[in-house]
């Protein structure tokens, strides 16, 4: 059958829900970093801190969170992380308001969204996988990612118009209310979830704080789709303040240009999270592990050859468009073998684990590129970056290890 999969109306409510906070979080992002810059006056190294110590800290928090979310049901823990993410982040036009803004509230409030995150995703991959039927969960994260990159193609400059009218704060007033109004999505779920408590699963046992790592090193195929994702995922991101300081100071491309070149390539996201059903339906999902994997990492070296002027712009909307379409028809293929090949009762522990190490690596490679770019330049760390990246394929499965499925229908 060609057509629109209908996956049912709570996962409607679930899909609109993750929409409006997504888009939400189009608006805001970055808005720490620039409340910083623009209220606060920061400098560089507080503004580093703030990118880098609120989500470690953040990871750290999320950490002993994992079991309490496994053993709860999923979706009163969403609302909840959402209702956290929505006080924490309102507490910031707040603050502004009557003059008590400070950094340190900042760094609280970066770490304490950083964990919600974490959380919230562990506790709505564990929903989505009781929710969706096996056949469906690639359709099902292939919507999400879709819409994860339109909000970040529609969200940062709408968000930069609306601070240079409105002010500094209003993007994260946005962001706090989409919080609010994901929270009521949720809720408007119907369909009755099913208590681990009462299902026989059992606390978790001394230790089991590591068991998501256990589990995702244990099995070959994912402990290699692990080791390359937070590589490649470092890797990538650490980019992002290298080609800034090279577009913006060195090569004095205006803040639109600039502001073009990230969000249009976005656009891509659409077109490769619509192809992942068909993609694996005709070519099998080795294939596309094989692939695609590879064909994430080896157009980065492409920003080291940036040049002043229209070709420089056009070459950096090519790489970058190039990157996010393979990485947009990846992930939800990535994220559907996960939720697969984890059993029920460590789904939570598992998606934290995995988000931890991924962040952890982002936040590293990023210290690692900036320490680099001072001392070199920052065309010279985009070199190294993308060299490094070269070698992240050996690191993908060879073969997927576990019997195969049937191929789903061709359908999106």
């Amino acid at each position: 059958m060609v057509g629109r999969r209908r996956l049912g109306r709570d996962f409607g409510r679930l899909w609109a829900a993750y929409a409006v906070s997504a888009y939400g979080s189009g608006l805001g992002f970055g808005a720490l970093p620039l409340i910083a810059v623009l209220v606060l006056h920061a400098g560089p190294a507080e503004v580093s801190a703030l990118s880098a110590v609120g989500p470690a800290v953040g990871a750290l928090i999320a950490l002993p969170l994992a079991p309490w979310v496994e053993f709860r049901r999923k979706r009163p823990v969403m609302i909840a992380t959402d209702l956290v993410r929505f006080t924490a982040m309102a507490t910031i036009p707040a603050a502004y308001a009557f003059g008590l803004l400070g950094f340190v509230q900042l760094l609280v409030v970066s770490a304490v969204v950083a964990a919600a995150k974490i959380a919230s995703n562990a506790a709505g991959g564990a929903f989505l996988k009781a929710l969706v039927p096996p056949d469906d969960l690639l359709v099902a994260n292939a919507r999400f990612e879709s819409t994860n990159w339109s909000s970040i193609a529609v969200g940062p400059p709408l968000g930069g118009a609306a601070i240079g009218l409105f002010g500094p704060v209003v993007t994260v007033v946005a962001d706090a209310l989409s919080y609010l109004l994901s929270a009521l999505g949720i809720a408007a779920i119907r369909g009755r979830e099913e208590d681990p408590r009462r299902a026989g699963q059992s606390p978790v046992r001394a230790g089991g704080l590591l068991d998501g790592w256990r589990h995702i090193l244990g099995d070959p195929t994912l402990r290699a789709l692990y080791l390359n994702q937070i590589l490649v995922s470092g890797l990538i991101m650490a980019t992002e303040p290298l080609l800034a300081v090279l577009l913006l100071r060195r090569l004095e491309f205006p803040p639109w240009q600039y502001g073009l070149a990230f969000a249009l390539p976005c656009l891509g996201g659409l077109i490769g999270s619509r192809l992942a059903r068909r993609v694996v339906a005709r070519f099998g999902r080795p294939a596309v592990f094989r692939t695609v994997g590879t064909l994430r990492a080896v157009w980065l070296i492409g920003l080291a050859f940036v040049r002043p002027g229209v070709v420089g712009l056009v070459t950096v909307i090519a790489v970058e468009l190039a990157i996010i379409i393979n990485m947009s028809l990846y992930t939800p293929v990535l994220a559907t073998y996960r939720l697969e090949h984890t059993p029920k009762h460590l789904v939570a522990r598992t998606l934290t684990a995995w988000s931890i190490g991924q962040q952890t690596s982002i936040a590293l490679c990023t210290a690692l590129g900036g320490l680099l770019a001072d001392t070199t330049g920052p065309r010279t760390a985009l070199t190294v970056a993308g060299l490094l990246i070269l070698a992240t394929p050996l690191l993908l499965p060879r073969r997927d290890r576990t019997p195969p499925r049937p191929a789903p229908e061709a359908v999106a």
